[in-house]
């Protein structure tokens, strides 16, 4: 009988630890999603900053508004002239 007993102690005290265990992993898990939640958004802020890096930079590069005019202008030819291959090819 007072084997019983030790086996049912036992046993009582691994359930507790299981459940204990359990919500441990619960947990746990829980801080793993917010935390690649928050790991996607920074990757998400980060391309948005880099993207907005490059726009500043190309800013600085080209300089004054005349300049910027200029290299629209000049982008505005190219396009139209690869339309105009486009097209023929198209033909």
């Amino acid at each position: 009988m007072q084997a019983l007993d030790e086996l049912n102690k036992k046993l009582t005290k691994l359930i507790k630890r299981h459940s204990t265990l359990e919500a441990e992993n619960k947990r746990l898990r829980e801080t793993v999603a917010r935390q690649q939640s928050t790991e996607a958004d920074l990757k998400q802020r980060i391309a948005s900053l880099e993207q907005g890096m490059v726009s500043v930079n190309l800013d600085k590069t080209i300089g004054s508004a005349e300049e910027r005019d200029n290299m629209r202008r000049q982008l505005d030819v190219l396009i139209s002239e690869i339309d105009g291959i486009l097209n023929t090819l198209n033909d």
